[in-house]
């Protein structure tokens, strides 16, 4: 499938470390990208399984 394809390859992420103490991800990659955590593992995590979800949903229109 196409996106196993694109998820194997980098998508770039812009992460900040919010005041309230969480981070956020978002990427220009794929639109609609947007993760947040408490640690940057989690959010790391949250942002691959946004991503495979944004990708699946393209794929299926």
């Amino acid at each position: 499938m196409l996106w196993r394809n694109i998820l194997e390859s980098i998508i770039n992420l812009h992460i900040e470390h919010l005041p309230e103490g969480v981070y956020l991800a978002t990427s220009d990659d794929i639109q609609g990208l947007v993760a947040q955590g408490r640690t940057l593992q989690e959010t790391l995590e949250i942002a691959h399984d946004v991503a495979r979800k944004l990708l699946e949903s393209k794929t299926e229109r």
